[in-house]
Protein backbone atom coordinates (compact mmCIF):
# COMPACT_ATOMS: atom_id res chain seq x y z
CA UNK A 1 0.00 0.00 0.00
CA UNK A 2 1.20 3.49 -0.85
CA UNK A 3 1.58 6.52 1.43
CA UNK A 4 -1.77 8.01 0.31
CA UNK A 5 -3.60 4.97 1.69
CA UNK A 6 -1.99 5.35 5.10
CA UNK A 7 -2.79 9.09 5.01
CA UNK A 8 -6.45 8.10 4.60
CA UNK A 9 -6.12 5.80 7.63
CA UNK A 10 -4.66 8.67 9.67
CA UNK A 11 -7.51 10.99 8.65
CA UNK A 12 -10.10 8.40 9.72
CA UNK A 13 -8.52 8.23 13.19
CA UNK A 14 -8.28 12.04 13.48
CA UNK A 15 -11.94 12.39 12.48
CA UNK A 16 -13.00 9.79 15.04
CA UNK A 17 -11.37 11.60 17.97
CA UNK A 18 -12.70 14.97 16.82
CA UNK A 19 -9.54 16.51 15.32
CA UNK A 20 -10.39 16.24 11.62
CA UNK A 21 -11.22 19.28 9.51
CA UNK A 22 -14.80 18.08 9.00
CA UNK A 23 -15.45 17.36 12.69
CA UNK A 24 -14.17 20.51 14.36
CA UNK A 25 -16.67 22.95 15.78
CA UNK A 26 -16.95 26.48 14.40
CA UNK A 27 -14.75 28.12 17.03
CA UNK A 28 -13.71 31.77 17.28
CA UNK A 29 -12.92 33.53 14.01
CA UNK A 30 -10.77 36.56 13.32
CA UNK A 31 -11.83 39.76 11.53
CA UNK A 32 -11.26 38.18 8.11
CA UNK A 33 -13.61 35.33 8.98
CA UNK A 34 -10.83 32.73 9.20
CA UNK A 35 -10.68 30.39 12.22
CA UNK A 36 -7.99 31.14 14.79
CA UNK A 37 -4.93 28.89 15.07
CA UNK A 38 -5.47 25.99 17.43
CA UNK A 39 -3.52 23.05 18.78
CA UNK A 40 0.14 22.17 18.99
CA UNK A 41 2.23 20.49 16.33
CA UNK A 42 5.26 18.51 17.54
CA UNK A 43 7.74 17.50 14.84
CA UNK A 44 10.98 15.51 14.77
CA UNK A 45 12.89 13.01 12.64
CA UNK A 46 14.31 9.53 13.22
CA UNK A 47 15.76 6.59 11.31
CA UNK A 48 14.00 3.24 10.84
CA UNK A 49 16.92 0.86 10.49
CA UNK A 50 16.80 -2.10 8.13
CA UNK A 51 17.62 -5.66 9.08
CA UNK A 52 21.04 -5.85 7.41
CA UNK A 53 24.48 -6.90 8.57
CA UNK A 54 26.63 -3.94 9.59
CA UNK A 55 28.29 -3.05 6.27
CA UNK A 56 32.06 -2.89 5.87
CA UNK A 57 34.07 -2.68 2.67
CA UNK A 58 35.49 -6.17 3.21
CA UNK A 59 32.14 -7.66 4.14
CA UNK A 60 30.32 -6.05 1.22
CA UNK A 61 32.88 -7.26 -1.32
CA UNK A 62 32.86 -10.69 0.28
CA UNK A 63 29.07 -10.81 0.06
CA UNK A 64 29.31 -10.05 -3.66
CA UNK A 65 31.94 -12.78 -4.20
CA UNK A 66 30.55 -15.28 -1.63
CA UNK A 67 33.95 -16.25 -0.26
CA UNK A 68 35.38 -15.83 3.23
CA UNK A 69 38.85 -14.49 3.84
CA UNK A 70 41.15 -15.38 6.67
CA UNK A 71 41.64 -11.68 7.33
CA UNK A 72 37.91 -11.29 8.05
CA UNK A 73 38.28 -13.59 11.08
CA UNK A 74 40.60 -11.14 12.80
CA UNK A 75 38.94 -9.22 15.60
CA UNK A 76 40.71 -5.95 14.82
CA UNK A 77 42.26 -4.84 11.53
CA UNK A 78 44.93 -2.24 10.95
CA UNK A 79 44.50 0.18 8.06
CA UNK A 80 47.22 -1.68 6.12
CA UNK A 81 45.54 -5.06 6.62
CA UNK A 82 42.16 -3.64 5.68
CA UNK A 83 43.53 -2.04 2.51
CA UNK A 84 45.32 -5.27 1.53
CA UNK A 85 42.12 -7.26 2.10
CA UNK A 86 40.08 -4.83 -0.02
CA UNK A 87 42.64 -5.03 -2.81
CA UNK A 88 42.53 -8.83 -2.80
CA UNK A 89 38.73 -8.85 -2.78
CA UNK A 90 38.65 -6.41 -5.69
CA UNK A 91 41.03 -8.61 -7.65
CA UNK A 92 38.95 -11.73 -7.00
CA UNK A 93 35.72 -9.96 -7.85
CA UNK A 94 37.20 -8.47 -11.04
CA UNK A 95 38.29 -11.95 -12.10
CA UNK A 96 34.82 -13.39 -11.50
CA UNK A 97 33.09 -10.53 -13.32
CA UNK A 98 35.48 -10.97 -16.25
CA UNK A 99 34.63 -14.69 -16.46
CA UNK A 100 30.91 -13.89 -16.45
CA UNK A 101 31.40 -11.26 -19.16
CA UNK A 102 33.27 -13.79 -21.36
CA UNK A 103 30.49 -16.36 -20.92
CA UNK A 104 27.85 -13.76 -21.82
CA UNK A 105 29.81 -12.84 -24.97
CA UNK A 106 29.76 -16.50 -26.01
CA UNK A 107 25.98 -16.55 -25.66
CA UNK A 108 25.74 -13.80 -28.27
CA UNK A 109 22.50 -12.07 -29.17
CA UNK A 110 20.20 -14.65 -27.58
CA UNK A 111 17.97 -13.52 -24.67
CA UNK A 112 19.80 -12.79 -21.43
CA UNK A 113 20.38 -16.22 -19.81
CA UNK A 114 19.82 -15.11 -16.21
CA UNK A 115 16.37 -14.66 -14.63
CA UNK A 116 15.34 -11.13 -13.67
CA UNK A 117 16.33 -11.55 -10.00
CA UNK A 118 19.87 -12.74 -10.77
CA UNK A 119 20.25 -10.19 -13.55
CA UNK A 120 19.44 -7.42 -11.08
CA UNK A 121 21.96 -8.79 -8.58
CA UNK A 122 24.59 -8.96 -11.35
CA UNK A 123 24.09 -5.28 -12.13
CA UNK A 124 24.18 -4.35 -8.44
CA UNK A 125 27.44 -6.28 -7.90
CA UNK A 126 29.04 -4.49 -10.85
CA UNK A 127 28.02 -1.15 -9.35
CA UNK A 128 29.39 -2.16 -5.93
CA UNK A 129 32.68 -3.14 -7.57
CA UNK A 130 32.86 0.23 -9.35
CA UNK A 131 32.21 2.14 -6.12
CA UNK A 132 34.69 0.13 -4.03
CA UNK A 133 37.42 0.32 -6.67
CA UNK A 134 36.96 4.10 -6.92
CA UNK A 135 37.26 4.50 -3.14
CA UNK A 136 40.30 2.20 -3.06
CA UNK A 137 42.15 4.13 -5.74
CA UNK A 138 41.31 7.54 -4.25
CA UNK A 139 42.06 6.32 -0.68
CA UNK A 140 38.64 7.54 0.38
CA UNK A 141 35.89 6.04 2.54
CA UNK A 142 33.04 7.95 0.90
CA UNK A 143 31.22 7.99 -2.41
CA UNK A 144 27.89 9.26 -3.73
CA UNK A 145 24.87 6.93 -3.30
CA UNK A 146 27.00 4.29 -1.65
CA UNK A 147 25.49 0.80 -1.65
CA UNK A 148 25.77 -0.97 1.71
CA UNK A 149 23.74 -4.11 0.99
CA UNK A 150 23.55 -6.34 -2.10
CA UNK A 151 20.03 -7.52 -1.25
CA UNK A 152 18.79 -4.00 -0.38
CA UNK A 153 20.65 -1.56 -2.65
CA UNK A 154 18.25 1.29 -1.81
CA UNK A 155 19.56 1.47 1.79
CA UNK A 156 22.01 4.30 2.46
CA UNK A 157 24.20 5.16 5.44
CA UNK A 158 22.69 8.05 7.42
CA UNK A 159 25.03 9.90 9.78
CA UNK A 160 23.18 10.77 13.00
CA UNK A 161 26.08 11.80 15.23
CA UNK A 162 24.92 9.77 18.24
CA UNK A 163 27.51 8.41 20.63
CA UNK A 164 26.23 4.81 20.54
CA UNK A 165 25.33 4.80 16.81
CA UNK A 166 27.10 7.48 14.77
CA UNK A 167 25.80 5.92 11.53
CA UNK A 168 22.45 4.19 10.96
CA UNK A 169 21.33 2.21 7.92
CA UNK A 170 17.71 2.56 6.88
CA UNK A 171 15.13 5.16 5.95
CA UNK A 172 14.83 8.58 7.55
CA UNK A 173 11.40 9.70 8.71
CA UNK A 174 9.85 13.11 9.34
CA UNK A 175 7.07 12.64 11.89
CA UNK A 176 4.56 15.04 13.46
CA UNK A 177 2.45 14.36 16.55
CA UNK A 178 -1.02 15.88 16.99
CA UNK A 179 -2.80 15.12 20.28
CA UNK A 180 -0.95 11.81 20.61
CA UNK A 181 -1.49 10.74 16.97
CA UNK A 182 1.86 10.18 15.18
CA UNK A 183 1.75 11.07 11.47
CA UNK A 184 4.49 10.05 9.03
CA UNK A 185 4.98 13.07 6.73
CA UNK A 186 8.10 12.06 4.79
CA UNK A 187 10.09 8.85 4.23
CA UNK A 188 13.41 9.05 2.40
CA UNK A 189 16.22 6.55 1.86
CA UNK A 190 18.75 9.38 1.50
CA UNK A 191 19.88 11.70 4.26
CA UNK A 192 18.09 15.06 4.30
CA UNK A 193 17.75 18.13 6.48
CA UNK A 194 14.46 17.71 8.30
CA UNK A 195 14.01 21.49 8.71
CA UNK A 196 12.99 21.67 5.03
CA UNK A 197 9.89 19.54 5.80
CA UNK A 198 8.42 21.95 8.36
CA UNK A 199 6.33 24.15 5.97
CA UNK A 200 4.74 21.08 4.37
CA UNK A 201 4.09 19.56 7.81
CA UNK A 202 2.30 22.74 8.88
CA UNK A 203 0.22 22.74 5.69
CA UNK A 204 -0.61 19.06 6.26
CA UNK A 205 -1.80 19.98 9.76
CA UNK A 206 -4.18 22.54 8.24
CA UNK A 207 -5.47 20.05 5.64
CA UNK A 208 -6.15 17.49 8.35
CA UNK A 209 -7.65 19.76 11.02
CA UNK A 210 -8.90 22.81 9.09
CA UNK A 211 -6.75 25.33 10.99
CA UNK A 212 -3.08 26.19 11.44
CA UNK A 213 -1.44 25.16 14.72
CA UNK A 214 -1.07 27.74 17.44
CA UNK A 215 2.41 26.48 18.37
CA UNK A 216 5.10 24.37 16.71
CA UNK A 217 7.40 22.45 19.06
CA UNK A 218 10.61 21.17 17.48
CA UNK A 219 14.38 20.91 17.79
CA UNK A 220 16.54 23.96 17.20
CA UNK A 221 17.45 22.65 13.73
CA UNK A 222 13.91 23.56 12.60
CA UNK A 223 14.33 27.18 13.67
CA UNK A 224 15.85 28.50 10.44
CA UNK A 225 15.18 32.07 9.36
CA UNK A 226 12.98 30.87 6.50
CA UNK A 227 10.89 28.66 8.79
CA UNK A 228 10.56 31.41 11.40
CA UNK A 229 9.45 33.87 8.74
CA UNK A 230 6.97 31.33 7.37
CA UNK A 231 5.45 30.74 10.83
CA UNK A 232 5.37 34.43 11.71
CA UNK A 233 3.37 35.23 8.55
CA UNK A 234 0.73 32.71 9.70
CA UNK A 235 0.62 33.71 13.34
CA UNK A 236 2.30 30.52 14.59
CA UNK A 237 4.57 30.58 17.64
CA UNK A 238 7.80 28.55 17.46
CA UNK A 239 8.73 26.92 20.75
CA UNK A 240 12.48 27.51 20.66
CA UNK A 241 15.18 30.02 21.41
CA UNK A 242 15.00 33.27 19.42
CA UNK A 243 17.77 33.79 16.84
CA UNK A 244 20.76 36.02 17.42
CA UNK A 245 22.60 36.94 20.59
CA UNK A 246 20.78 36.72 23.95
CA UNK A 247 19.14 39.92 25.14
CA UNK A 248 20.95 41.63 27.98
CA UNK A 249 18.95 41.28 31.18
CA UNK A 250 17.96 44.54 32.91
CA UNK A 251 15.51 45.49 35.63
CA UNK A 252 12.93 46.48 33.02
CA UNK A 253 12.97 43.19 31.06
CA UNK A 254 13.90 40.82 33.87
CA UNK A 255 10.35 39.52 34.38
CA UNK A 256 9.73 39.17 30.64
CA UNK A 257 12.93 37.15 30.13
CA UNK A 258 12.03 34.96 33.09
CA UNK A 259 8.64 34.21 31.54
CA UNK A 260 10.26 33.39 28.20
CA UNK A 261 12.67 30.95 29.88
CA UNK A 262 9.76 29.36 31.74
CA UNK A 263 7.82 29.01 28.49
CA UNK A 264 10.79 27.41 26.69
CA UNK A 265 11.12 24.94 29.55
CA UNK A 266 7.42 24.02 29.25
CA UNK A 267 7.79 23.68 25.47
CA UNK A 268 10.73 21.30 25.94
CA UNK A 269 8.63 19.15 28.28
CA UNK A 270 5.77 19.04 25.78
CA UNK A 271 8.17 17.80 23.09
CA UNK A 272 8.86 14.63 25.08
CA UNK A 273 5.88 12.65 23.68
CA UNK A 274 7.37 12.50 20.18
CA UNK A 275 10.55 10.95 21.58
CA UNK A 276 8.30 8.53 23.44
CA UNK A 277 6.62 7.62 20.15
CA UNK A 278 10.00 6.79 18.62
CA UNK A 279 10.89 4.71 21.67
CA UNK A 280 7.56 2.90 21.58
CA UNK A 281 7.98 2.14 17.88
CA UNK A 282 11.56 0.91 18.21
CA UNK A 283 11.29 -0.99 21.49
CA UNK A 284 7.74 -2.30 21.16
CA UNK A 285 7.27 -2.76 17.42
CA UNK A 286 10.85 -3.10 16.11
CA UNK A 287 10.85 0.13 14.12
CA UNK A 288 14.65 -0.13 14.32
CA UNK A 289 14.66 -3.61 12.75
CA UNK A 290 12.63 -3.50 9.53
CA UNK A 291 12.88 -6.98 8.00
CA UNK A 292 11.21 -6.22 4.65
CA UNK A 293 13.67 -6.25 1.75
CA UNK A 294 11.99 -4.17 -0.95
CA UNK A 295 11.66 -0.38 -0.77
CA UNK A 296 7.84 -0.34 -1.08
CA UNK A 297 7.24 -3.12 1.43
CA UNK A 298 9.65 -1.49 3.91
CA UNK A 299 7.73 1.79 3.69
CA UNK A 300 4.42 -0.06 4.13
CA UNK A 301 5.94 -1.88 7.14
CA UNK A 302 6.94 1.46 8.72
CA UNK A 303 3.54 3.06 8.08
CA UNK A 304 1.79 -0.02 9.51
CA UNK A 305 3.74 0.34 12.78
CA UNK A 306 2.55 3.94 13.16
CA UNK A 307 -1.00 2.88 12.23
CA UNK A 308 -1.06 0.32 15.06
CA UNK A 309 0.26 2.87 17.56
CA UNK A 310 -2.42 5.37 16.45
CA UNK A 311 -5.18 2.77 16.79
CA UNK A 312 -4.04 2.17 20.37
CA UNK A 313 -4.36 5.91 21.03
CA UNK A 314 -7.87 5.85 19.57
CA UNK A 315 -8.88 2.90 21.75
CA UNK A 316 -7.53 4.68 24.84
CA UNK A 317 -9.45 7.88 23.96
CA UNK A 318 -12.72 5.99 23.47
CA UNK A 319 -12.11 3.94 26.62
CA UNK A 320 -11.64 7.11 28.67
CA UNK A 321 -14.84 8.59 27.21
CA UNK A 322 -16.68 5.42 28.15
CA UNK A 323 -15.87 5.71 31.87
CA UNK A 324 -16.39 9.46 32.12
CA UNK A 325 -20.16 8.85 32.33
CA UNK A 326 -22.30 7.35 35.07
CA UNK A 327 -22.38 3.62 35.74
CA UNK A 328 -26.16 3.37 35.15
CA UNK A 329 -25.79 3.51 31.37
CA UNK A 330 -22.54 1.56 31.24
CA UNK A 331 -23.96 -1.20 29.00
CA UNK A 332 -25.16 1.24 26.34
CA UNK A 333 -21.91 3.18 26.50
CA UNK A 334 -19.91 0.00 26.18
CA UNK A 335 -21.99 -0.97 23.14
CA UNK A 336 -21.34 2.49 21.64
CA UNK A 337 -17.64 2.06 22.38
CA UNK A 338 -17.56 -1.22 20.43
CA UNK A 339 -19.59 0.30 17.58
CA UNK A 340 -17.15 3.18 17.17
CA UNK A 341 -14.17 0.83 17.15
CA UNK A 342 -15.82 -1.41 14.55
CA UNK A 343 -16.75 1.66 12.47
CA UNK A 344 -13.12 2.85 12.37
CA UNK A 345 -11.79 -0.60 11.51
CA UNK A 346 -14.48 -0.99 8.84
CA UNK A 347 -13.51 2.34 7.23
CA UNK A 348 -9.84 1.35 7.25
CA UNK A 349 -10.63 -2.03 5.66
CA UNK A 350 -12.77 -0.35 2.99
CA UNK A 351 -9.93 2.01 2.05
CA UNK A 352 -7.49 -0.94 1.92
CA UNK A 353 -9.92 -2.94 -0.24
CA UNK A 354 -10.33 -0.04 -2.68
CA UNK A 355 -6.56 0.23 -2.95
CA UNK A 356 -6.22 -3.49 -3.70
CA UNK A 357 -8.98 -3.35 -6.32
CA UNK A 358 -7.43 -0.31 -8.05
CA UNK A 359 -4.05 -2.05 -8.20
Amino acid sequence: MEAQVFSSFEQIILDQIGLGAGTREGGIKDQAGEPDNRGKLVVDATVAEQSIRYPTDLGLLDEARRHYLAVAKKRKLSSTERRRGVREQLQYLRRNLTHISVLLDEVGSTPFPLPAKHQRQYWIIQHVYSQQEGMYRSRSRRCADRIVSISQPHVRPIVRGKLSKPVEFGSKLSVSVVEGIALVDHISWDAFNESGDLPEQIESYKRRTGVYPDTVLADGIYGTRENRRYMKDRGIRFGGKPPGRPVKETEENQEQLRQQRRQRKLDALERIPIEGKFGQGKNGYRLNYIRARLRDTSEAWINSIFLVMNLLVLVRELYEDLFNFTKNSSYLLFQDFLDRICRVLGNILNVAKEDLVSN
